[in-house]
């Protein structure tokens, strides 16, 4: 990849030789200055996808940071996935002189005031904070040139659509737009074609299915033999790191416990906990000084855990979407992983929605089970299915894709003007 020395330096230390595929396609359009729309799943290198490119820009061009009004912008649906984009970026520009501040919420905003007003190049942001700090009168988003959308699909999850539209109108009309998701359904495409223009797509992974090297299986259980069932499978040989999702926050903190009290070390992590609770759990996590993360699906995606052996569903997920975002936490890198979920007799509906969405049926651990309830056993249905969009009217303001024409970026006229 063609990028500014002092980057392909720092590559070259991190041992950093053949790009992703998801990298391979974007990065070269990114640095041209086209807007991008990537579909690709968490631990696919998609963090690198974009910060690369940004950081070949700071590099060539060493623009001044002004305070409050940062020059690119990345949109992070989590304060975990914010402060892994931010340290992304502290190690590749190791050798390149920028600023970049991180604004989440759960944490006071004393400091992160502080560094806006010592000026930022990168600004990382997850919405409420960055709203919040837009009406105090701390960030303008007026100089904005890059603009960065990371994991759309859950900011529509976790319901901040209405906040990204807020922030997205102060945004100037001229700058390059990149947008990642791990699916596309008909809202987030609704968004990306608001937002881009004219897009280089990269699609890296198969429609909404889940990683292919992972062994998926479903269980069925009684509800009151879950705990039993779970220590089973964390007491097993082959068990190293395992995350287990809840459907609830109480949920996740009551299974902790049990667990703890089993002699299974665990931690709970979920929206309730601090900041500094939540990295608290994961650095021990990651350290191997726990071996179960109990956790919601605020960590189903954008939480890059090296070795996590297993996942289990120990509640099967509201959305069939976020079953795909909780089982890719485990065979990351190209690394095998087993997922296990545990169904009961009134969760089969969910196990069929997943089905339909994956396009393959699960294997059944236990077939010849008997569950209490009055309902059938899951068949597995029709695969696949899909979702059209529909016809929708022109939209008033920019342009559609591949119609009319928009000025052209400051960003690609830099970058030619660079190459040059």
């Amino acid at each position: 990849m063609d990028l500014f020395e002092s980057l392909q330096k720092r590559l070259a230390e991190l041992e950093y030789t053949e790009p992703t595929p998801i990298q391979a396609q974007t990065i070269p359009a990114a640095v041209d200055g086209q807007d991008i729309l990537g579909c690709a799943q968490t631990g696919t290198g998609k963090t690198a996808a974009f910060a690369l490119p940004i950081l070949d820009y700071l590099g060539h061009e060493k623009p001044r940071a002004q305070p409050g009004r940062p020059l690119v912008l990345v949109l992070a649906p989590t304060r975990e996935l914010a402060i892994q984009i931010g340290q992304s970026f502290h190690t590749y520009g190791k050798h390149i002189p920028f600023r970049q501040t991180l604004v989440y919420g759960g944490v006071g905003q004393g400091q992160q005031v502080r560094s806006l007003e010592k000026g930022a190049h990168v600004l990382v942001a997850t919405p409420g904070r960055l709203i919040d700090l837009m009406e105090q009168g701390h960030i303008k988003l007026s100089d904005v040139e890059i603009l960065v959308l990371d994991e759309a699909d859950r900011m529509l999850d976790m319901g901040f659509m209405p906040a990204i539209r807020k922030i997205i109108a102060k945004l100037p009309k001229e700058r390059q737009s990149l947008f990642f998701s791990a699916t596309m359904p008909p809202k987030i495409r609704e968004l990306s074609e608001d937002l881009l223009f004219n897009p280089f797509s990269v699609n890296v992974t198969p429609k909404t299915t889940s990683v292919k090297r992972i062994q998926q299986s479903v269980r069925l259980v009684e509800r009151g033999e879950k705990v039993d069932q779970l220590i089973k499978v964390l007491s097993g040989d082959d068990v190293n790191r395992s995350i287990v999702f809840t459907k609830t926050k109480r949920g996740a903190n009551a299974l902790a416990t049990k667990l703890e009290k089993r002699g299974i070390p665990a931690v709970a992590i979920h929206g309730n906990k601090s900041q500094a609770a939540r990295q608290k759990a994961l650095t021990a996590f990651r350290q191997n000084r726990i071996s179960v993360l109990v956790a919601t699906d605020v960590a189903a995606r954008g939480i890059d855990i090296d070795d996590v052996t297993h996942v289990v569903n120990f509640d099967m997920p509201m959305e069939p979407e976020s079953y795909v975002h909780r089982v890719g936490r485990t065979g990351r890198a190209g690394a095998a992983g087993i997922a296990i979920s545990f169904c009961t007799a009134d969760e089969f509906d969910k196990l069929r929605d997943i089905e339909r969405l994956i396009g393959e049926k699960l294997r059944l651990q236990n077939p010849d089970a008997k569950l209490s309830a009055a309902k059938s056993a899951p068949s597995g249905g029709r695969r696949g299915g899909s979702a059209g969009n529909g016809n929708r009217p022109q939209r008033s303001g920019r342009p559609a894709n591949g119609s009319g024409k928009r000025p052209k970026k400051r960003f690609g006229k830099r970058r030619e003007t660079a190459r040059a």
